[in-house]
């Protein structure tokens, strides 16, 4: 996949996060390490010269923010700020352990048509993301399009455009910092999560069998 293509959206995850239980997890920014690795991709990023082709566009939550602004600097581009590509909202849990989020996580995947303890609902949380990508497509018709935002909306954003169920199977590796693509016309995904150190890898876009 040619990245500057305008007919390919590339979704990325923001990497690591430093976890404080005394802030609210939108807030929350990324780690020193989650802050290498996407300076690392800037560098990538830069050497494409895509000034004024690519649109860079982010979730509003501070970690998807510090996620896409290098690489709008590295592409000569300005962060379109979407609140609608928020996470899945957890405000009635607000921050949890580990072991008790893993647990949350599963049943949130697992149940998809309920609101586990309170969170929003995964069929929700997935028709918001969508409608928003649509919206956000439609303002940029002819840039090539990258989208910073969370794991669990980009993971049901890959289940509806690869036409499978809600399931964590589909969910992205740990830590965070990875990317998926797929094509702006047959809405079909490229390629499933990998991480985005593997984004300019030879064939990483290739991605036949889901």
């Amino acid at each position: 996949m040619n990245i500057g293509d305008p007919g390919t959206v590339l979704y990325i995850s923001h990497p690591q996060v430093t976890v404080d239980a005394t802030v609210a997890v939108p807030d929350w920014g990324l780690s020193d390490v989650g802050a290498l690795r996407v300076a690392e991709l800037a560098q990538r990023f830069a050497r494409l010269q895509l000034a004024g082709k690519a649109a860079v566009i982010s979730s509003a939550e501070r970690k998807a923010v510090e996620t896409a602004a290098p690489l709008a600097a590295a592409l000569g581009a300005a962060v379109d700020q979407r609140r609608e590509l928020h996470e899945n909202d957890r405000t009635s849990t607000g921050y949890l352990p580990a072991a008790a989020f893993e647990a949350q996580a599963d049943a949130f995947f697992a149940s998809p048509l309920q609101s586990v303890r309170g969170w929003e609902r995964a069929v929700d949380a997935q028709d918001r993301t969508l409608r928003e990508i649509c919206a956000l497509e439609a303002d940029h018709p002819d840039s090539a399009l990258i989208v910073c935002g969370h794991g669990a909306v980009g993971t049901l954003l890959f289940c509806a455009l690869a036409g499978v169920e809600i399931d964590r199977r589909w969910d992205q590796p740990a830590g965070g910092g990875n990317w998926f693509a797929f094509d702006r016309c047959s809405r079909k995904p490229r390629d499933h999560w990998a991480p985005i150190e593997t984004l300019f890898e030879g064939g990483a876009m290739g991605c036949e069998n889901l």
